[in-house]
């Protein structure tokens, strides 16, 4: 993978990150509780058919400087319990809505620091989806773990929840890089957790690391690099951190430390991608590794590849995204919502009407053809306009026109074979990887809109 200076500097721009089509900064306070359910009733004929479950923990018992997710510290444990009880109401009241027939294929834990709570908690509230929900044979319940709040006996819990993957945020092997981003050091060797997890017969493992970040140099992400190789987990993620001050004000501490540049971030990715190649791994999306005979490596090879606001997933597993917890997303085929961020809050508005909708959008056709396109580019690196116009049965020419496709747009690309475009298909070279964000930018119509503050791409 070699990387283009010019365009590095050129393309170096802020942009959405395309978890979603229209970015949530386009969601509108205009959709409220009523229209939340109607849309989750209209997504019981809408496609895909399976059930994808996220529950938000929103708390950390210390926060990371860093961190761009909703997460609050200083909870008690009254809090807590109050807390799960509403996740719990909240669960049941959405769920009646949710035909009965439809499988549950994904469960996804995030945070903030899901792991950082009591067990018991999390036992009642995997056992409440089990009775609300059909789960499949081949369901996935993975959960974000930090490793400072891990023990050995909360994987072995966590197995007999019927989690079968955790994936661990590690960001960096450096304690002077953790130190500098207040985020606590392992309370075991990462080693032996990985060795535990494995022990117990989980499925699957990720790692979490993230380039960028404060007294980060090129050298020393080169040894953490390493690390993780020698781990020899299923999947590698390496988040490239997404400093947006203005949003997340916590994150402002971190200039008086200082950042790497847009160079030597370029480098480190440009060092991960070649070293976890060539230690087997491949190149998924944009950010994530993992082993060939991997369902997400098998699903890009036949461009069956998506993404959600949990990360990367197949066509075949993914469902319509049922979002629990304060601040949670909801992803469904025509609408898009989100609940309160802040958890006193969420919880009085759960006990109140059982819901707790602060904002969302609803999508029309088109939108929904621009995120297949957009989606198609993120995830698959390849896009044939005519599979999507038989999607939504229409034609190529329209598909076009949507999106505003000028050949012209991607001229740096072309003329450097990052890029081709033949009849009614674009493909994308994986040495335009850390471009991508860019590239997909030229896709969507709304960002002359100007609507949104964004991190930059690289």
């Amino acid at each position: 993978m070699n990387i283009n200076q010019e365009l590095l500097e050129k393309y170096n721009k802020k942009g959405p990150r395309y978890t979603s089509y229209p970015p949530a900064t386009h969601f509108s306070e205009n959709y409220d509780d009523k229209d939340f359910i109607n849309s989750v009733i209209n997504s019981n004929n809408e496609n895909p058919q399976n059930v994808s479950v996220y529950i938000h923990i929103p708390f950390c018992p210390q926060i990371c400087h860093f961190c761009g997710c909703t997460t609050e510290s200083g909870f008690t444990k009254p809090f807590l319990e109050r807390y799960v009880d509403a996740l719990i109401k909240e669960i049941e009241f959405v769920s009646q809505y949710v035909n009965d027939d439809r499988k549950l294929t994904q469960i996804h834990w995030g945070g903030g620091t899901p792991n950082a709570i009591s067990l018991k908690y999390i036992e009642r509230v995997t056992d409440k989806i089990k009775e609300c929900f059909d789960l499949s044979d081949e369901y996935e319940m993975a959960i974000e773990c930090s490793p400072a709040h891990l023990d050995f006996k909360h994987v072995e819990l966590l197995k007999n929840f019927g989690f079968n993957r955790i994936s661990l945020g590690i960001q960096d092997f450096d304690n002077k890089v953790l130190d500098a981003i207040n985020r606590r050091r392992p309370k075991h060797s990462i080693d032996k957790i990985i060795k535990k997890i494995r022990d117990e017969g989980f499925t699957g493992t990720n790692i979490d690391l993230v380039y960028g970040l404060p007294l980060q140099t090129v050298d020393n992400f080169n040894k953490t690099i390493d690390k993780a190789i020698e781990l020899n987990t299923d999947r590698i993620v390496t988040f490239s951190y997404a400093h947006v001050p203005s949003i997340l004000p916590r994150q402002k501490i971190l200039e008086n430390i200082g950042f790497p540049s847009a160079e030597e971030k370029a480098k480190m990715y440009e060092n991960a991608y070649k070293k976890f190649t060539e230690a087997g791994y491949v190149a998924i999306g944009m950010d994530h590794f993992c082993r060939p005979n991997d369902e997400f490596y098998l699903a890009l090879k036949n461009n069956q590849l998506h993404r959600n606001f949990q990360g990367y997933c197949t066509t075949k597993t993914t469902g319509q995204v049922y979002g629990f917890g304060a601040s949670s997303i909801s992803q469904l085929f025509s609408a898009y919502s989100q609940n309160v961020k802040n958890a006193a809050q969420y919880i009085k508005k759960i006990n109140e009407k059982n819901t707790a909708i602060f904002r969302g959008y609803k999508l029309n056709k088109k939108e929904k053809i621009i995120r297949d396109v957009i989606n198609s580019i993120m995830c698959n690196y390849y896009v044939d306009f005519k599979e999507i116009s038989e999607r939504f049965d229409t034609d190529s020419k329209n598909i076009k026109e949507i999106l505003n496709f000028d050949h012209e747009k991607f001229k740096d690309f072309l003329d450097l074979n990052l890029m081709r475009i033949k009849n009614d298909t674009v493909s994308i070279s994986h040495d335009a990887r850390l471009f991508i964000r860019n590239i997909a930018m030229e896709f969507d119509p709304l960002l002359n809109n100007k609507i949104g503050t964004y991190s930059k791409t690289i």
